[in-house]
């Protein structure tokens, strides 16, 4: 997408928004499976506007959907992460943006912890493949 075309998303959507868009297409290019949009936007309290969720399918997998997001994220956006967890053992990565928090979890770990049950409340999309 060209410079300008960008520059005029950025103006008709909110940047969480946008960001979260950039998001998953990171993590669409490394193929994450069932990635899940959570907007956060009308809970009181949400720690953020959106959560990303997704897994892959190894650790191999999780750490390659996390450098993916980086990459598209920080050329679409010029935005590094402010906060990066779980890059060592890559069962559980969560990339933090602030206003945009990325989940991508190994099958059993995000099985075990629910993102998407924690915050039902909020507007859950679910992305599809194509």
């Amino acid at each position: 997408m060209a410079k300008t075309a960008r520059a005029l998303k950025a103006v008709l959507k909110p940047a969480s928004e946008v960001l979260s868009e950039a998001v998953i297409k990171g993590l669409k290019e490394i193929k994450g499976k069932e990635i899940v949009s959570i907007d956060l936007r009308g809970i009181n309290g949400a720690v953020a506007d959106f959560f990303i969720v997704c897994h892959g399918e190894s650790s191999t997998q999780v750490s390659g959907l996390a450098k993916s997001v980086e990459k598209v994220v920080y050329t679409e956006m010029n935005e590094w992460p402010i906060f990066i967890e779980g890059q060592q053992n890559a069962k559980w990565v969560l990339i933090d943006y602030i206003n945009v928090v990325v989940h991508i979890f190994q099958l059993e770990q995000r099985e075990f912890y629910g993102i998407e049950q924690l915050w039902a409340d909020g507007k859950v999309v679910e992305i599809s493949d194509n």
